[in-house]
C-alpha cells in the first residue's frame, strides 16, 4: 500500500505540531516554508515563498495526496492577508493544479470570518460576516476551495495558546492592564488543533466523510475576566480589587460538528489547557 504524503504549506508552531503527528503516524510529510529553519525529525522540506509563484514550480513533482495550507500572514495588513491567504493559496492551489494525486484539501482559516458579535452560540451553519479585513480575505480564501477538483475544508480556528504563547499569562499578572470590556471569548488548544487535523486527515485516507467547513474550538467559550481571574488565582495575583465588569461583545462559538465525528479534546476547557501549561 503506497505510503500517503502530506503537503503542510506553512510550517509555524501549529504545522510542525500537526507534521510531528502525522510522521508519529507513518506518514511521509513534507513542510513548504520560506526560511531555513529545520524541521522537526521525519519531515521533508521545501523551501519556497507561497507569494513568488516562481518558487512553487516543484511541487505538483512532490505529488502529494492531502494538502494543508497552514500558512501565517506576516503583518496585520490588509495587504499581507491578502497576499499570504487569498494570493498564496491561490498560487499553491494553481501549482497543484496538475498533480492527479491530490485528495483533499484543508485551509487553515479563523473564526474572525464571524464578526457578529451576540450571545447566540454561533456553528458552520450560521452566515459569516466579517467585519474588518482580516475576517473579509479568509472568507475570500474560503472560497477559493469551491472551484477544486477535489475536496476542500474549511477549518476555522479560534484563538490558539499552548506551549510558547503565553500573552494570557503574561496579561493575568497585570490586572492593571487587562481590557476594559468583558467580551466572550474562544480557544482551542494548538495540540488539540494539531491533533483534529490529524484526525480529519485520517478520515479522508479512509475515505469516511469530511466536512466542507469545521469551527475549531474547544468546549468552553467564557467571558475573558473568567479566564483572568482563574488565571490570577492560580498564580497568586492579588485580584481583590479588580471589578468585574459586565459581560459584553464578542461571540460564542459550538463544537459540535467536530465532536459528532468522535474527536476527543485532551484540553476541553481554558483550565485544562492552561492547567497544563502551568503544571
Amino acid at each position: 500500500m503506497k505510503q500517503a504524503h502530506v503537503l503542510i504549506a506553512g510550517c509555524g508552531d501549529l504545522g510542525c505540531a500537526l507534521g510531528q503527528r502525522l510522521v508519529a503516524d507513518g506518514l511521509k510529510v513534507t513542510g513548504l516554508r520560506r526560511s531555513n529553519a529545520p524541521l522537526p525529525d521525519g519531515m521533508q522540506a521545501v523551501k519556497a515563498d507561497v507569494t513568488q509563484p516562481q518558487t512553487l514550480r516543484g511541487l505538483a513533482a512532490l505529488k502529494p495526496d492531502i494538502l494543508v495550507y497552514c500558512v501565517a500572514a506576516d503583518a496585520s495588513t490588509d495587504d499581507s492577508y491578502r497576499a499570504h491567504y487569498v494570493d498564496g493559496l491561490r498560487n499553491v492551489l494553481a501549482a497543484l493544479k496538475n498533480a492527479a494525486s491530490l485528495r483533499h484539501v484543508f485551509f487553515v482559516s479563523s473564526t474572525r470570518v464571524y464578526g457578529q458579535q451576540t450571545d447566540d452560540l454561533l456553528d458552520e451553519t450560521t452566515p459569516a460576516i466579517p467585519v474588518d479585513f482580516g475576517g473579509q480575505r479568509l472568507l475570500e480564501a474560503e472560497a477559493l476551495l469551491n472551484d477544486l477538483p477535489c475536496p476542500g475544508t474549511a477549518l476555522r480556528l479560534s484563538g490558539i495558546y499552548g506551549p510558547g504563547r503565553t500573552r494570557m499569562l503574561t496579561l493575568a499578572r497585570q490586572p492593571q492592564f487587562w481590557p476594559a470590556q468583558n467580551a466572550w471569548t474562544n480557544r482551542i488548544h494548538r495540540d488539540d488543533a494539531a491533533a483534529f487535523i490529524a484526525f480529519l486527515i485520517h478520515r479522508v485516507l479512509n475515505n469516511a466523510t469530511v466536512d466542507d467547513c469545521y469551527v475549531v474550538t474547544d468546549n468552553c467559550p467564557t467571558p475573558q475576566y473568567a479566564v483572568l481571574m482563574w488565571l490570577a488565582e492560580q498564580l497568586g495575583v492579588d485580584v481583590k480589587g479588580v471589578k468585574v465588569p459586565p459581560v459584553q461583545g464578542g461571540k460564542r462559538l459550538s463544537n459540535q460538528r467536530m465532536c459528532n465525528l468522535g474527536f476527543m479534546l485532551e484540553n476541553p476547557t481554558y483550565r485544562t489547557g492552561y492547567g497544563n501549561l502551568l503544571a
